[in-house]
């Protein structure tokens, strides 16, 4: 389904929506590989236990002027030679993102890729920045569960039991993200930050001061 039928307009503040997002890429550096796709869902926080709205998603190809032809890469994401060369045109696509995402706080799993990669996108194709903050969920997951051997999220994904229709490919990614904070929701309202998206960033940060 493309973006066009998904966008649902949005609410220009809402801090009870929150959007978890996933991208794929030409490469696995973000300062300098290309992004490829889009994808998130939102999150409702407003009520007794946190839900997944799947009406409120987004996703989106960008085209490339140039395809990524790297066979292991094109393998890993499934975005080929054609659907590059099909996709939207990439000041389209990143409109479109911005009007979806409004004013909402961002969520994704290694936060610090997804975000330098949107980051750069924006401000190459529109002089755009993005001064959302966001929470990166694989911080957050080793703070809430310290014991636990997990690092990558197909690790927390089995922790969980929490089935990705299919890894790699954005919107899944987004989605199975998005379940994963949803299971670490009891151990985050243990913690008194159950509800507010600031008080997740700071439990998340703490992070940094945890041994490797």
């Amino acid at each position: 389904m493309s973006w066009w039928q998904r966008l649902r307009g949005a609410p220009a503040a809402d801090p009870s929506r929150w959007l978890v997002v996933d991208v794929e890429a030409s490469g696995l550096d973000a300062e300098r590989d290309r992004l490829l796709a889009i994808a998130g869902v939102a999150v409702r926080v407003d009520g007794p236990r946190p839900w997944i709205v799947l009406d409120d998603s987004f996703e989106v190809v960008l085209r490339q002027p140039e395809a990524a032809v790297d066979k292991p890469n094109i393998l890993l994401h499934g975005i080929g030679v054609a659907a590059q060369r099909a996709g939207c045109a990439p000041d389209e696509a990143l409109r479109a993102f911005l009007a979806w995402r409004g004013r909402s706080p961002l969520l994704a799993f290694h936060a610090a890729f997804d975000a330098t990669l949107i980051r750069r996108a924006l401000r190459d194709e529109l002089g755009e920045h993005l001064p959302q903050p966001w929470a990166d969920l694989a911080d957050l997951a080793r703070v809430l569960h310290p014991e636990a051997p997990q690092r990558s999220l197909d690790d927390w994904l089995a922790r969980f039991e929490i089935v990705c229709l299919q890894r790699h490919q954005a919107a899944a990614d987004a989605l199975a993200t998005a379940e994963l904070l949803l299971r670490l929701w009891p151990a985050l309202r243990a913690q008194g930050a159950g509800r507010g998206f600031d008080a997740l960033r700071r439990l998340a940060a703490h992070r940094r001061w945890m041994p490797v």
